[in-house]
């Protein structure tokens, strides 16, 4: 489990191919002394398991699933990602709930500058436009942020000062492919109302809150 919150950034070092899977060799470039094996490391908001580690470097395996999901198998020697350590029990929750599981790509359409921000407008497969509403969360590359406004296939988000100075995302222009996570718990509700919705048994109603101690 991840917040969004990205703790800094990394450069590929290498990537190796093992027939339709990877595995990344990243150096941190921010303190990352105390890495453990089997880690969970989010990489550019996508959740991987660290395979060996030492001096601030990491290796981590990537399935050919999660290269098709994700923007990782663009990935070139010497790009930069986005690195989130896994959330420990007890910390401040600065950003929202991220699982590190990227449901989509979406593509930056427009950058423009906002005031000290930049406004960022991207679009997304429409499958996924139930999950995103005004003023709520999303994950783009790992990075929490607060959508503006949104249509049932695009969103807009303000990129403020320091989140352009902690990722990569000052690097956003037309075009660049982006991983998106959306809301966790709106997954969840909106997959309990769908059997309400069409009209079959289940969902979201008086009965599962009574079941469920909420009535």
């Amino acid at each position: 489990m991840f917040t969004g919150i990205i703790q800094g950034q990394g450069r590929l070092t290498a990537v190796r191919q093992s027939g339709r899977e990877r595995v990344f060799s990243i150096r941190a470039l921010f303190a990352l002394d105390d890495l453990a094996i089997g880690e969970s490391i989010a990489v550019n908001g996508a959740c991987l398991t660290a395979e060996s580690g030492k001096d601030g470097i990491f290796t981590a395996y990537a399935s050919a699933e999660t290269l098709t999901r994700t923007n990782l198998s663009l990935l070139r020697p010497d790009a930069l990602v986005n690195l989130e350590r896994a959330l420990v029990v007890g910390q401040r929750l600065g950003g929202h709930l991220v699982s590190g599981h990227v449901d989509c790509l979406s593509t930056v359409l427009s950058v423009r500058d906002a005031g000290q921000s930049l406004l960022v407008r991207l679009a997304f497969p429409a499958e996924y436009g139930e999950l995103v509403i005004p003023k709520g969360s999303v994950a783009l590359d790992g990075v929490s942020l607060t959508v503006n406004n949104c249509g049932d296939d695009w969103l807009e988000v303000n990129v403020i000062p320091e989140t352009r100075r902690a990722t990569t995302l000052a690097s956003w222009a037309s075009g660049t492919r982006v991983n998106m996570e959306a809301d966790m718990i709106g997954k969840y509700v909106l997959r309990m109302l769908i059997p309400r919705r069409e009209g079959t048994k289940g969902g979201l109603d008086e009965n599962f809150l009574r079941e469920h101690g909420f009535v």
